[in-house]
């Protein structure tokens, strides 16, 4: 896996991938052109572990319909601000759709599947995790 990221002007930058994508990001707290590196780390984190609690629940036959992570995160008070604390609530929503079902999926991104909080998890981050059940 590659990736650059070039600098375009004052604190925005545009990132590359290998397959082709790109994304911009903004460090300017004032600005909001763009996420920040660090909104991005979030969002990272949320798509990750969305796609295995989906995938987890589809292969389950759970019938999602739809699914969002809500993420609230705290860093540190000095530089360098790093995470210290990220939890993720999932709101899965659908019909019939079981809660040990959910509970167990949600789990196994946590502890098994997801890269990104594992990774994050071993740097130190406490990472919490949630969910609700929308009836459709």
């Amino acid at each position: 896996m590659k990736a650059q990221v070039k600098w375009v002007d004052q604190e925005r930058f545009l990132g590359l991938t290998d397959s082709n994508n790109s994304v911009v990001m903004d460090a300017d707290k004032n600005a909001k052109s763009a996420p920040s590196p660090m909104e991005m780390i979030l969002m990272g984190l949320g798509g990750c572990s969305s796609v295995d609690v989906v995938s987890i629940l589809q292969k389950a036959r759970q019938n999602v319909i739809d699914c969002h992570v809500d993420i609230q995160a705290e860093r540190a008070d000095a530089v360098p601000a790093i995470f210290t604390k990220i939890h993720l609530n999932f709101v899965v929503k659908g019909s019939n759709v079981k809660e040990s079902q959910v509970k167990r999926a949600v789990e196994l991104s946590a502890d098994k599947y997801c890269s990104v909080a594992l990774m994050l998890g071993k740097g130190g981050v406490e990472i919490t995790h949630g969910f609700e059940i929308v009836e459709a």
